[in-house]
């Protein structure tokens, strides 16, 4: 089985997962001030991905910049994949492609632990998408088990680009915020997506 034939209810019950869904996770989060180059390639590229409409079209005009963004501010610090094969445990269904996987690794040649933010892209349909995301989360989880890495908050993801919905799995529990972001809080995005990478940050 692939990640991508996980509904959120087929996650749940295969790994004996509890949600919650109605805590406001980031309301403390800081906020990013954008730079110059990210609000150009989007006030460029927005209005053509959204005419568009496709997966493909949003994520590479739209959360690809955000993402390469993260990883300049992180100054260079974390490695950003695209589309990378994550095969963790074929015998429950963890393999597959991930759109996008954030490490806390220079690493760019291959994945090395701690993998902590998993960003899955739709073209619409944001909570059809959990389901996908939280078995790479799991599999994220376990990927830095086995590498005795000590992370234990997982960051998930799931936007269209023009809609960013954020979730983190704790231990058998898994946190899907109540808020639903848009790229007009490009600021509050980017501090969300800082946020499980600040041991990193805080080198610098």
């Amino acid at each position: 089985m692939l990640y991508s034939n996980f509904t959120l209810s087929k996650v749940r019950a295969t790994f004996n997962l509890v949600l919650e869904e109605e805590k406001d996770l980031f309301a403390n989060s800081d906020r990013i001030q954008p730079s110059e180059l990210l609000q150009m390639i989007l006030k460029e590229y927005l209005t053509l991905a959204i005419a568009i409409n496709s997966k493909k079209s949003r994520s590479e005009f739209i959360i690809a910049p955000v993402l390469a963004e993260v990883k300049k501010l992180s100054n260079h610090q974390i490695s950003l994949f695209s589309g990378k094969e994550f095969n963790v445990d074929s015998g429950k269904g963890l393999t597959g492609y991930c759109d996008f996987l954030l490490s806390q690794s220079k690493e760019q040649l291959y994945i090395s632990a701690p993998v902590t933010t998993i960003v899955e892209a739709k073209n619409e349909n944001l909570i059809g998408g959990f389901g996908q995301c939280i078995a790479e989360m799991v599999a994220a989880q376990i990927f830095n088990q086995q590498a005795g890495n000590t992370i234990r908050t997982i960051y998930g993801v799931v936007t269209s680009g023009t809609n960013w919905r954020f979730l983190t799995l704790y231990e058998s529990t898994v946190y899907i915020d109540a808020v639903e972001y848009y790229i007009t809080e490009l600021d509050k995005i980017l501090g969300i997506l800082l946020q499980p990478i600040q041991s990193v940050l805080n080198k610098f």
